[in-house]
């Protein structure tokens, strides 16, 4: 599997960004898909994630601003960013798991969101 990541970028607190992230290789709609990232000084903490019946989940301090979502058409998962704030600034990753003959991670390469305040 590749993940292509786009998006991201700077922003102001305040507004919002948004990232997608284009995979190939195995069958879309079959993947659950997640965001993830890295903020300085943080352990990498999940973002947002989508099953492959499209059932979400957010971290806990994105809820209510964050919003993922798919296009397996497009074989396309989006992360819609609202209300950003200086803390969500970091490299976002997109990231699938494959199971079957054990555990097999997949990432997209990091993209970068910078808020300012």
């Amino acid at each position: 599997v590749q993940l292509q990541a786009s998006g991201g970028g700077l922003a102001q607190a305040g507004g919002s960004l948004r990232l997608s992230c284009t995979a190939s290789g195995r069958e879309f709609s079959q993947l659950g898909m997640d965001f993830y990232r890295q903020s300085p000084g943080r352990q990498r903490e999940s973002v947002a994630g989508i099953s492959k019946d499209g059932r979400t989940n957010y971290g806990d301090s994105v809820k209510g601003r964050f919003t993922i979502s798919r296009d397996n058409v497009k074989k396309t998962v989006h992360l819609d960013m609202t209300n950003l704030k200086p803390e969500d600034t970091g490299v976002y990753q997109c990231h699938t798991l494959i199971t079957g003959g054990g555990l097999h991670h997949f990432w997209g390469q990091g993209t970068q969101v910078t808020v300012s305040s």
